[in-house]
């Protein structure tokens, strides 16, 4: 349920489309604020200000990281909200997925069944055989 929760947040954070320019500026890798600015206002008008507290809801949502290299701030994605978001869409695109592998067990135990029994009927038949001819 946490997972879900995060997920949830993770795509109200992706709602605004400059939060998501900004992930696709960071998926070439870490950047300080100052590129982001730049690269954002070539797309529309926005103030460094702005850009600052879009990255501050990208990070509460566990979408990129920051750390400090001197005085300035270098943020990049944070692959763990973007793997809670994949797994939260995954669940939607096969619902049955958390039932494979024990149906694949069962499938197994089945098989098994059927060898077993075929190995059974052969062996008495053989035995049969073996009566009626003896």
């Amino acid at each position: 349920m946490a997972q879900q929760a995060k997920a949830v947040g993770v795509f109200e954070a992706l709602g605004e489309p400059a939060r998501r320019r900004i992930l696709e500026l960071l998926a070439d890798g870490e950047r300080p604020v100052g590129p982001l600015v730049v690269a954002l206002r070539s797309l529309t008008p926005i103030s460094q200000p702005a850009v600052s507290q879009h990255l501050k809801v990208l990070l509460d949502a566990g979408l990129v990281t920051v750390r400090a290299a001197g005085t300035r701030r270098l943020y990049a994605l944070d692959t763990a909200g973007l793997d809670a978001a994949r797994a939260w869409l995954d669940r939607l695109a096969d619902p049955l997925a958390p039932f494979a592998q024990p149906l694949d067990a069962l499938a197994t135990e089945v098989a098994r069944g059927r060898r077993a029994s075929k190995a059974g009927t052969t062996s008495t038949r053989s035995r049969a055989n073996t009566a009626n001819t003896g």
